[in-house]
């Protein structure tokens, strides 16, 4: 059985029932960081396990409540969510080390609201940012993906877009 993932980020203190619609056929909610008010991450917990990281708009609450770095495996896929991460090529001066010396499978990051999903074949991994699912930013339409991860598989992945930004 696949394990069915949420990924969304920037959020900016923003949720509505389309996004806890989702929430609800997650297995996991996966949240890339730029959370606001922590409301967001508990009625996302009210709907399924949630793993996050705090983002650079988060307050002492949230970076209390959530780490900067998740590096966890889901079935037998390696993952890393942080905020600020970066692009194949263009990792962020903060984590390319880490990333090189020891890359996940799957690395997931949010910060930029533009949605990207692509390959990193230096290193050998998928490179996911879901985008931004709140409304706060230039971004003209909020974004997340859905996906399922199967034993060493990712698959089925999924644009969700929400409207207006």
């Amino acid at each position: 059985m696949p394990t069915k993932i949420l990924l969304l980020s920037d959020t900016h203190s923003y949720i509505d029932d389309r996004i806890l619609a989702y929430a609800e056929k997650a297995d996991e909610i996966w949240h890339a960081g730029d959370i606001g008010d922590l409301q967001v991450t508990d009625l996302l917990q009210q709907k399924a396990p949630l793993k996050a990281v705090y983002g650079n708009i988060d307050d002492a609450k949230a970076r209390k409540e959530f780490p900067l770095h998740q590096r966890f495996t889901c079935e037998n896929v390696n993952v890393w969510i942080t905020h600020i991460g970066g692009y194949p090529k263009k990792y962020s001066p903060a984590i390319r080390e880490e990333i090189r010396q020891n890359p996940p499978k799957l690395f997931i990051c949010g910060h930029s609201h533009i949605l990207k999903v692509m390959p990193d074949k230096d290193l050998g991994l998928l490179h996911m940012n879901p985008g931004a699912a709140g409304k706060h930013g230039f971004h003209q339409v909020r974004t997340m993906l859905r996906f399922e991860i199967h034993e060493s598989d990712i698959k089925n992945l999924e644009v969700i877009e929400l409207g207006k930004g």
